[in-house]
């Protein structure tokens, strides 16, 4: 049997002493044999394991028990839960030695060059760093500017490349907006 609930044993100790399906229904739902179920029933299977309850843990329903309680030939159907794995690899902060900590700056300033089309928003997402000191560094007002050295991120591996990647079609298609915005103003006037 492919769908078996979650922690069998446990399962068929809730449903003996919650309801009044026979030990076959019982032993078929669970993947257990007649006689380890009644066993349970008699105290002499499964002495110390807690009750789990199947219908909180929404692999069965109460109707779906009532109606198998009234049909003794009627087999329990768990319900199909399907939980969806996401494949998108999730964005964990990572840990930055403080060795790398004072390359940040100095990766802004390099994504300021060479990809000045990007927020100063985009750029301290994608390094880990506040907005306000990317704008400083924009504006060589930063306390450290003038000792900052232009260096590739992505070379320095705080992040990938992919992720660049993304920010800068990001940037480009805002450009695109903003300019068809700009042309439906002027054509307004």
């Amino acid at each position: 049997m492919s769908n078996v609930p979650l922690m069998p044993m446990a399962t068929a100790v809730w449903l003996v002493e919650n309801t009044t399906l026979t030990f076959k229904q019982i032993a078929n739902f669970c993947n257990l044999h007649e006689v380890e179920v009644q066993g349970i029933a008699d105290g002499e299977v499964a002495k110390g394991i807690k009750a789990y309850n199947p219908i909180i843990s929404g692999q069965l329903s109460r109707k779906e028990i009532e109606l198998s309680s009234e049909d003794k030939n009627r087999p329990l159907q768990i319900k199909d839960t399907d939980i969806e794995i996401s494949s998108e690899d999730k964005k964990i902060k990572k840990y930055v030695p403080l060795s790398k900590r004072q390359d940040k700056p100095d990766s802004a300033l390099w994504l300021i060059k060479h990809h000045p089309q990007l927020k100063d928003s985009q750029i301290a997402r994608l390094i880990g760093i506040t907005k306000n000191s990317v704008t400083s560094i924009r504006n060589k007002s930063y306390w450290n500017y003038n000792s900052l050295n232009s260096k590739d991120p992505v070379a320095l591996s705080l992040f990938l490349q992919k992720d660049l990647i993304e920010a800068i079609e990001k940037a480009e298609r805002r450009i695109k907006r903003e300019k068809k915005e700009k042309e439906k103003t002027k054509q307004a006037v």
